[in-house]
């Protein structure tokens, strides 16, 4: 309802992380683009830390939410939040809560973190509402808007740390339900492929790299997938992570079971709930299947090499069968035009957000952004050599097409020039500097918007 608490809660790589001042993830990031040696050591954790909060030299501070694009290379983008509060619908200074925290621990301890600042931030709005909402139906109750695998801390907080006491609304916005086919990859060495148009030693680094810091990671291990994603060469039949006749080389048995008992605890405490009946709350997932979408990893026949990912309809991360919040024993599912980097965006949770807030059902579906969609290679890209994106969409020149360049958090774009090549199919070969770039297309009559990112590494 209108008068509600109305916390966000950012997915991974959705907060700043800061030491002294500084963006320690950025640092570390641009570190690995320029190829430097133990360039992500600064952001790692404490091998075998579980649930415990880091000291010492592995503290960092969660500082305010992400603004600008950024990316793990082979898991996933955060296109940042600088436009959150109007796409929440325009809640009061005193009734918004962005939620920042450490994105590398375990989703558990940050549901506990949740909780004690809901808790307080509850008690202290119930003091202040009666001077905006005087005439208010009820005591103000917290609608909780998740993004990407910040719905992963919410729901745990919900079923697991008795947040359904204070809930009325939850609202996912792309969360991996079922996990990441990526994480496989990520923690198996191979994020990267081979065929990413650079050395495959280049390639190698950047895989163990990634993979080392990873491996300290609890949230990382807690989006492995619980669905079957994993198919091998030869077989029909699709098998999960777990199958010991066909394990995912490189990946580590403690990680599995680590995810494993990550997810049992929390259907546990679902099945728990459920025979004391229905929710006491809400629950609106935003998900698409509009781009494609990693869903499995292909073995070799003999089980020993990662041979391919698997793609299928999603939102450009999280496949279908991922987004799908099947612990909530109803449909919650709505469906939009939205890549999951931009359903936190104004014009993909706007409308939906005033309708939950002035207690209204919001569409089963929604419109998303009409016949325009980029694909940049999802693997990082060499500097100074070329690569080629591709545009579709209908007419798009009569419709004031405009496509920009621009590296993540600096200043000053520059336009991309797409020549057709079929039709409603348009192209550009492009080359730039190591860095995080992002390019964006925009068209009129009827308005539509596509963005993507792309990694660039030295050589």
């Amino acid at each position: 309802m209108e008068h509600d608490l109305v916390v966000f809660v950012p997915g991974f790589l959705g907060t700043r992380l800061c030491r002294d001042g500084q963006d320690l993830w950025a640092r570390c990031g641009e570190r690995l683009i320029g190829s430097s040696a133990g360039a992500l050591g600064e952001v790692a954790l404490p091998p075998g830390l579980g649930d415990a909060p880091p000291e010492g030299p592995f503290r960092v501070e969660a500082d305010a939410l992400l603004e600008v694009p950024d990316s793990v290379p082979g898991l996933l983008s955060c296109m940042g939040y600088p436009d959150i509060r109007a796409a929440l619908g325009d809640p009061l200074d005193a009734q918004f809560v962005p939620f920042g925290y450490d994105w590398r621990l375990s989703h558990r301890l940050v549901a506990r973190q949740l909780k004690a600042r809901v808790a307080r931030e509850l008690e202290r709005w119930h003091a202040e509402v009666d001077a905006y909402y005087p005439n208010r139906p009820d005591d103000p109750r917290v609608v909780l808007v998740c993004h990407a695998t910040g719905g992963l801390i919410g729901r745990h907080y919900l079923e697991h740390g008795n947040g359904r006491e204070t809930a009325r609304t939850l609202v996912t916005l792309g969360t991996p339900q079922q996990g990441l086919a990526q994480a496989a990859r990520l923690l198996a060495g191979h994020a990267v492929s081979g065929d990413a148009g650079f050395d495959a030693d280049v390639a190698a680094r950047l895989n163990e790299e990634l993979r080392e810091w990873a491996l300290t990671l609890p949230a990382v291990v807690e989006m492995l997938p619980g669905y079957p994603a994993v198919r091998v060469e030869g077989k029909s039949r699709e098998r999960r992570i777990t199958d010991n006749r066909y394990p995912v080389p490189g990946l580590p048995g403690d990680a599995v079971r680590e995810a494993v008992a990550f997810r049992e605890e929390f259907r546990l405490a679902c099945d728990e709930h459920r025979r004391a009946g229905p929710l006491p709350y809400t629950v609106h997932c935003l998900g698409s299947v509009d781009f494609p979408s990693p869903q499995a990893l292909t073995l070799s026949s003999d089980g020993l090499r990662i041979t391919d990912t698997l793609l299928e309809s999603g939102d450009g991360t999280v496949p279908r069968r991922s987004a799908v919040a099947d612990w909530t024993g109803t449909d919650p599912m709505l469906w939009t035009g939205f890549r999951n980097t931009d359903l936190a965006s104004v014009p993909a949770l706007r409308d939906t957000m005033l309708a939950i807030r002035a207690g209204r059902a919001p569409s089963g579906t929604l419109a998303g952004e009409e016949g325009i969609v980029l694909h940049l290679p999802r693997d990082p890209v060499a500097a100074g050599r070329p690569f080629v994106i591709e545009l579709l969409g209908h007419d798009l020149p009569r419709r004031g097409l405009r496509t920009f360049m621009w590296r993540s958090g600096r200043p000053g774009k520059q336009p991309v020039d797409f020549r057709q090549h079929g039709p409603d199919r348009y192209r550009a070969e492009l080359e730039a500097t190591p860095g995080r770039w992002v390019v964006e297309a925009l068209v009129d009559r009827p308005k539509g918007r596509d963005r993507r990112d792309v990694t660039v590494v030295a050589v």
